[in-house]
């Protein structure tokens, strides 16, 4: 029995969001016994640098009416009533990490928004953040009041009102405030009551054309290997609709940069599926729910580096198709967030550069005509995308990319 559970898929994605160390990496732990910041740097600078992602699975002591993440309840040391697995995504919470948080924003269907009780809300990328998920269309939010053990009742019931006034002009007003300590492990059961009363999981297309966003791309062979044991490379994501299977010859849009007649251009690249993971195991088929990774016959030298982060995966003639240029519908804030100073959002300039993200992609996007119903922007790298995708807009404002609205493509 125990061995079924392990390739149960995860249902879900959930992001955890919110400002820098304020201890998203902490409660992945304590959810899932994973630590996310395996990247080198992230482990020298404390900071979760790319999108970090971990399984953990939500069990119910019916005797006690208990909500915990273990196959038997510590407080009556019984078998617990397995509910359902999810993936979530540890979004950096570092102000120059804004794509990167926009892109994992991209793959989910709910979101954590972290808030230290210990100091004031909200702070810079809280504002940002928070801002970001309602460009993304994200529904489902709870607000989590961590380190309560690092204050007293007054001050914990101080932030308490400043979260709810931050919010209380935005779509998420009512969402709930779940007060915990990720490193006491405390209130941390009512936190899983409420994902599962407040995050459903959403129906799925299964019999569409399938459908993955890349998040994160990779080589997994180590150094030294001999040729005749390498292995191909692999692409983490999510899938959005559909269902893809071991050995599936499979699309991949853009593709892949190569260089010819002095000019920069993107090749769709074709493979096959070898394996597919997910849920910490090995399957043979996956459908859209949590994060999820494909083994593919791809040369490991083309994936490594996240280099087809971004990329679209489907079956061959069936993706969205590749935009060099793009035309935008454009809505923009009235302020820039993220800033200590807010300012006016002033309108989109000719030849203006700015960051776009669509889908799990990340470009740069050069203003050729900024009419604001029909903005146009030609694109250093190209994208994969429908009309009606929205398009987040980021503009550089002293040394970062600030969120500052997005576009409908047309």
């Amino acid at each position: 029995m125990a061995k079924k559970k392990t390739v149960i898929q995860p249902e879900l994605n959930i992001a955890l969001v919110g400002h820098v160390d304020h201890g998203k990496t902490t409660l992945t732990e304590r959810f899932s016994g994973k630590w996310t910041d395996t990247h080198s740097e992230e482990l020298k600078k404390g900071i979760t640098i790319r999108l970090g992602y971990a399984d953990f699975s939500i069990y119910y002591d019916e005797e006690n009416d208990f909500y915990t993440t273990k196959e038997k309840s510590i407080k009556s040391n019984k078998e617990t009533k397995f509910l359902r697995k999810i993936s979530l995504v540890d979004s950096p919470g570092h102000e120059s990490l804004m794509a990167t948080m926009l892109s994992g924003a991209a793959i989910v269907d709910g979101a954590l928004l972290m808030v230290a009780a210990n100091e004031k809300c909200p702070q810079p990328q809280t504002k940002e953040h928070l801002m970001a998920l309602q460009i993304s269309g994200i529904k489902h939010v709870i607000i989590v009041q961590n380190k309560i053990d690092l204050v007293s009742h007054e001050e914990a019931m101080k932030n308490h009102e400043q979260i709810k006034a931050f919010v209380a002009n935005s779509e998420y007003k009512d969402v709930p405030i779940i007060p915990i300590s990720a490193r006491a492990n405390v209130n941390v059961d009512m936190l899983l009551k409420t994902i599962q009363e407040v995050i459903p999981t959403p129906k799925r297309n299964v019999k569409s054309d399938p459908l993955m966003q890349v998040a994160r791309s990779f080589d997994i062979n180590k150094p030294g290997i001999t040729p005749e044991k390498l292995i191909g490379g692999v692409l983490g994501g999510t899938m959005k609709e559909g269902t893809f299977k071991v050995n599936d010859e499979i699309e991949i849009v853009p593709g892949y940069m190569v260089e010819e007649k002095n000019k920069r251009i993107w090749k769709p690249l074709r493979t096959k599926i070898t394996q597919i993971f997910s849920g910490g195991a090995s399957v043979d088929s996956i459908s859209p729910g949590g994060s999820m990774a494909l083994s593919t016959t791809l040369d490991p030298t083309i994936v490594k580096s996240d280099t087809l982060t971004g990329s679209l995966v489907g079956l061959p003639g069936k993706l969205p198709s590749v935009h060099e240029q793009v035309t935008l519908d454009v809505h923009l804030l009235k302020r820039v967030v993220g800033t200590k100073e807010e300012t006016d959002v002033k309108p989109l300039a000719k030849k203006e550069m700015l960051m776009l993200n669509v889908n799990s992609a990340v470009t740069v996007g050069v203003v050729t005509d900024p009419s604001k119903k029909n903005t146009t922007c030609t694109l250093r790298k190209p994208v994969a995308a429908n009309v009606g995708d929205r398009i987040t807009i980021s503009r550089r404002i002293g040394d970062r990319f600030r969120l500052i609205g997005y576009g409908i493509l047309k």
